[in-house]
């Protein structure tokens, strides 16, 4: 389950996925798979070559993606989550979510 995201912020990231950009949208996350992760960063991109060359330079690997219709993505959290957010320079998510 998603929250702490406004809508408007969702649709920017759709808007962003659908024009192949690399996109981040960052919210809380309740998953009983992983009990112990609060949040989740959804990265996106409609290229689904661009997502996977993203992917591959942080160590992730293809098989790892979300095939979501319109929006396939990755999803990162926990240690991997902070260090790529840093690293792309995403800290107001950071900060944010906490």
């Amino acid at each position: 389950m998603a929250f702490g995201i406004k809508r408007q912020e969702l649709q920017e990231w759709k808007e962003k996925v659908k024009r192949g950009e690399i996109a981040f949208l960052t919210h809380y996350w309740l998953d009983d798979r992983f009990p112990e992760m609060r949040t989740v960063t959804k990265v996106g991109c409609s290229d689904l070559d661009k997502l996977i060359k993203w992917g591959e330079a942080y160590g992730i690997p293809a098989r790892a993606l979300h095939h979501r219709s319109e929006y396939p993505h990755f999803d990162l959290f926990g240690e991997r989550q902070i260090a790529i957010l840093t690293k792309e320079n995403m800290l107001q998510q950071l900060a944010r979510f906490k």
